[in-house]
């Protein structure tokens, strides 16, 4: 799935790749798009700055998206072509407040749902999710479990 020189080691239950720039972040993600089928749902976890936008934007170009992704903090979710949908939870208070947003509607359009601050919303996920955590490891160096 990754080029030759990828730094990837997988543990019992997932795979790391070890990024050192934002560039490397972003070519993962276009990768790992290869893998998402209509209707996945994937938890982009990790701290501000951590590199979710950057993931997200890899991930819609991986699935030949052309818009410019952009983070949804203030929208709370982008659509993209009605086939991915970026989520962005940090300022969602409740799961009331989400489901009168309508986000657990999205699940069910079967589109790919990118979600940040997922754990703002978990009573409201799909039973069946993918993680992606990233783990900063220096500026620009980062830690990407899946």
């Amino acid at each position: 799935m990754f080029a030759k020189n990828c730094r990837l080691r997988y543990n019992e239950r997932m795979a790391v790749f070890l990024s050192s720039s934002e560039e490397e972040t972003f070519r993962w993600a276009e990768e790992y798009a290869k893998t998402l089928r209509p209707g996945d749902t994937v938890l982009l976890e990790g701290e501000m700055g951590a590199g979710k936008t950057a993931v997200a934007k890899g991930i819609a170009k991986g699935l030949g998206i052309l818009e410019e992704v952009t983070s949804p903090t203030y929208a709370y979710i982008n659509s993209y072509e009605g086939r991915l949908f970026h989520f962005d939870c940090y300022r969602i208070e409740s799961e009331r407040q989400a489901e009168e947003l309508g986000f657990s509607d999205y699940f069910d359009l079967g589109g790919i749902c990118l979600i940040e601050w997922s754990e703002n919303i978990a009573g409201l996920l799909p039973e069946h999710v993918k993680r992606v955590t990233l783990k900063k490891r220096g500026e620009t160096a980062r830690e990407i479990q899946y």
